[in-house]
This record gives structure tokens, C-alpha cells and sequence, in this order.
């Protein structure tokens, strides 16, 4: 698995409630690297965050990550089938370690 890959899915497992639907799909063309993020409908909310926010500082974090590998990388996030109504929407979970912690746990070389 490569780095860019690998960095999302941590990230992910450790923002969802059901890491085991996570599927991440890599594919490389001329414009760079695309990641292709699936998630649960149930995580959705949390992995897009207010206004976007969470997502958008996924989407950094990957560019950095993918500068440091000298490749470009984009991230799209697809649409769960069937997502869930905001009726039916829950609360976001805690994350389960703060973004300190999380970032203390990287070990990039």
C-alpha cells in the first residue's frame, strides 16, 4: 500500500464508527493521484464536517503528504447508495483520539 493511501485510511478509521465499510480506491493518471474514499452513510456526516471543513483538511494534509512523495494527490469522496435522510441522520461521534494525539502518532521519514 502506498503512503498516501495508507495515511487516508488512518485518518478515516480513526474519525468513523464502522471503520470495517472504509474502502479506499488508488488510481494514478497524468493529472496525478486520485483517492477514492467510500464510507458508510452513517459516517458521512463526520467525514464531510461543517461546511466542509473536515474534508477540506483531509484534502491538505493528502497534498502534503503527496508532496513529500512527489505526486499529486486529489480526493474524492463518493456518495454512500442510499444515503441516509437528515431525519435520520445521528450525531457525530468523538473522535477517538484528538488531532494531537493523532498527528503524534505519524512517523513520517
Amino acid at each position: 500500500m502506498n503512503p498516501d493511501q495508507q495515511f487516508l485510511e488512518y485518518v478515516i478509521k480513526a474519525l468513523t464508527a464502522n471503520p470495517e465499510q472504509i474502502k479506499i480506491v488508488r488510481g494514478v493518471d497524468e493529472m496525478g493521484v486520485l483517492l477514492t474514499l467510500e464510507v458508510s452513510a452513517a459516517d458521512m456526516g463526520t467525514i464531510i464536517g461543517r461546511q466542509g471543513n473536515t474534508a477540506k483538511a483531509i484534502r491538505t494534509l493528502l497534498r502534503v503528504v503527496g508532496m513529500k512523495n512527489n505526486s499529486r494527490v486529489n480526493l474524492k469522496i463518493n456518495e454512500p447508495v442510499g444515503g441516509l435522510k437528515s431525519s435520520e441522520r445521528t450525531a457525530p461521534s468523538a473522535a477517538s483520539k484528538t488531532v494531537d494525539e493523532a498527528m503524534a502518532d505519524l512517523k513520517f521519514v
